[in-house]
């Protein structure tokens, strides 16, 4: 079937008090529209087409993509006009999908169910039956349960205000009838607008079949009208990715206390202690320990590593059995050999930790090659950058650094070479030599403190 998708995506949502447009708000860290242009590609349509208006440069300038043909909607005249105006571009459409740009949680599952039940020659519907329907336009039903209109709150009748079941929005039209039925709507209603919701009426004026779908829940289909409609979508996402990690063997110390924002690759028996935000594409692999407050962004975890409390992981490579924090950084460029350590209050960045080797504490390690089984003392830097250029420093195998060692780059230790505490290093150490480069301790007794004047 040739299926395009329509996401309207023109409305300025005036509740958010935002400068931001609506459907750039984000769920999960990533824009509500594009969970939705995500959904609607999963379905392997023809074209995506998104209607935008409010804010539309930065709409497009934030989300554009090759396969998406932006669609402009110059005035708000309501939801059928914003549909007409991307039907030009719609030519041999067997079904059209209109979706919503603030609706991000919807399951592609939902959407194919609808699809399948509509087909090309139905009019398909997707209904919610609501605890509060307060805001939703009503389903009208006939004595046979037929569908027979769709009634916005607004136009509604105190005996239609009483049905509970609310109309999503979210339609699928037979793309033969698409136009005539939408240049058929009229405006004559309490919102001054074209209503696509007024399509029902002209398909069962014409006898073409309705055909209604559900979703899987109430949440799967909410907007986002204000900040606080936004929040509770962000909590239904992370539920929905706290239930998925613990089915698939995480143990979450607190389901409620851990963010997922991007795509997230887990094994077994991995533990997450509370307040842990996932970024980006992130993959944990078996029997991972990540206590709390940890940030890990597009970042790849072996089995058996250990990430300790407040540490930040961002492009970084963390092999197997590796310990790394509390409070460590782990920046761009940073891959760690199986069993090395990063300790307490240690950046590292463009930098190779090899295969036991131990950074423990208050450290800063930058472009750097580090071999195995290397020890590195407390308060070592490697000055890598000259104000111009940055410089490689290498410390070979079994090398020990001493405790404030400054390695000024470019420079290298060679294996099992030493580096005396408080050595300032600017020639390259011999492997098997020990390097000292401190100005020479003189006490000078009898010495007086100066005094304040």
């Amino acid at each position: 079937m040739n299926l395009h998708v329509v996401i309207l995506a023109a409305g300025q949502g005036t509740r958010m008090r935002s400068s931001l447009p609506k459907v750039l708000h984000p769920v999960a860290g990533k824009p509500m529209l594009g969970h939705v242009i995500d959904c609607a590609r999963a379905l392997s349509p023809e074209r995506i087409h998104v209607v935008i208006g409010h804010g539309a440069e930065q709409v497009q300038q934030q989300l554009d993509a090759a396969d998406l043909n932006w669609v402009m909607q110059h005035e708000q005249l309501g939801t059928g006009h914003a549909v007409a105006q991307a039907l030009p571009d719609t030519a041999g459409a067997e079904q059209i999908l209109v979706l919503y740009g603030d609706v991000p949680l919807l399951q592609v599952a939902t959407l194919e169910h609808l699809s399948r039940q509509a087909g090309a020659q139905a009019l398909g519907l997707l209904t919610v039956n609501m605890q509060d329907p307060t805001g939703y336009g009503r389903i009208v039903r006939d004595a046979a349960e037929r569908v027979m209109a769709i009634v916005e709150q607004k136009d509604a009748s105190p005996e239609q205000l009483l049905i509970n079941e609310g109309n999503t929005g979210i339609m699928a039209l037979p793309g033969g009838r698409a136009a005539a039925w939408l240049g058929s709507l009229s405006n004559q209603n309490a919102q001054g607008e074209y209503y696509l919701t007024d399509v029902v009426a002209l398909a069962v004026a014409e006898a073409v079949p309705v055909e209604v779908a559900q979703p899987t829940s109430e949440q799967e289909v909410m907007g986002a009208n204000n900040r606080v409609q936004l929040a509770v979508l962000e909590r239904e996402y992370q539920a929905r990715q706290a239930l998925r990690l613990m089915t698939a063997g995480v143990t979450l110390a607190d389901p409620a206390r851990v963010d997922v924002r991007g795509e997230l690759v887990v094994g077994r028996d991995i533990s997450v202690d509370i307040n842990v935000v996932f970024e980006g594409k992130v993959s944990v692999a078996d029997n991972v320990i990540i206590e709390a407050n940890c940030v890990i962004r597009d970042s790849v975890i072996a089995a058996g590593s250990h990430i300790k409390a407040f540490s930040h992981l961002e492009q970084a490579q963390v092999g197997e059995d590796c310990e790394v924090g509390p409070y460590a950084r782990l920046r761009p460029g940073t891959c760690l050999a199986r069993g090395a350590k990063i300790g307490n209050f240690v950046e590292t960045k463009k930098a190779n930790i090899g295969e036991g080797s131990k950074v423990n504490h208050l450290s800063y390690i930058g472009d750097a090659e580090v071999g195995s089984n290397v020890n590195i003392g407390a308060g070592t830097i490697t000055c890598n950058y000259d104000g111009v250029n940055k410089h490689k420093t290498r410390i070979e195998d079994a090398a020990f650094i001493g405790t404030n060692s400054a390695l000024v780059a470019p420079v290298t230790v060679g294996a099992r070479a030493t580096t005396a505490a408080g050595s300032t290093i600017t020639m390259d150490v011999p492997a098997d030599s020990l390097a000292v480069s401190r100005a020479r301790q003189r006490n000078i007794s009898g010495w007086k403190r100066p005094q304040k004047k």
